[in-house]
């Protein structure tokens, strides 16, 4: 479980941008690997920035901030505040993210896998991916404006995907099976219709 929570978001990258070559990694995409290792190593000796007591509220906000939405927000509002720069262009903050959460899974590993707990070394990386992928795809439906009927799901839905991570998160933690496993998968289908995408649409 530690390799695999090691190995899943380098190896996701390399599919990434092997679907989607709008992603493939530039210069700028240094700054990504720079910010997510200094995060990860202000994290690993700062700790949680909630402290989680039990299985109630404050286990889930610690859930929400520390471990699964925060640190997949954090770099795609960073790569959209860079995209008003003409020197980074408005791409897809999708593969900047995917960067970001690599040396965040490798530093997380010492700590979880500790305690040899599938929730963490399994399910959070996988809840990062369809974060990542999810909440850059509705960002992209929202700079396309396409359809208004697409656009406003899109806008309410980076919210809804971010708590039902969170939720999906807190639930099997809580031994609530049924309920995290159902989240869980709510939160995958936007990233299974942007992988749906980029494998379907044209190349480059």
């Amino acid at each position: 479980m530690s390799l695999f929570c090691i190995l899943w978001m380098p190896l996701f990258y390399l599919f990434w941008v092997s679907v989607f070559p709008k992603d493939s990694f530039q210069v700028q995409d240094l700054w990504a690997l720079f910010g997510g290792s200094l995060i990860a190593m202000l994290r690993f000796f700062i700790g949680d920035l909630i402290e989680a007591g039990g299985f109630g509220f404050s286990r889930w906000l610690n859930g929400y901030i520390d471990v699964v939405c925060l640190p997949v927000l954090l770099p795609i509002g960073i790569r959209l505040l860079l995209s008003l720069s003409p020197a980074f262009g408005p791409r897809s903050p999708s593969g900047f993210a995917l960067l970001w959460l690599i040396p965040g899974a490798i530093v997380r590993t010492a700590a979880w896998g500790v305690r040899h707990d599938p929730i963490h070394l399994v399910l959070v990386p996988l809840l990062w991916t369809a974060l990542a992928l999810g909440i850059s795809l509705f960002i992209q439906i929202i700079r396309d404006r396409e359809r208004l009927a697409f656009v406003i799901p899109a806008i309410l839905g980076i919210p809804v995907l971010s708590l039902s991570a969170a939720s999906g998160y807190w639930a099997l933690f809580s031994q609530k099976s049924l309920e995290g496993f159902l989240l869980f998968i709510i939160t995958l289908v936007p990233m299974g219709f942007a992988v749906g995408r980029a494998i379907s649409g044209p190349p480059g």
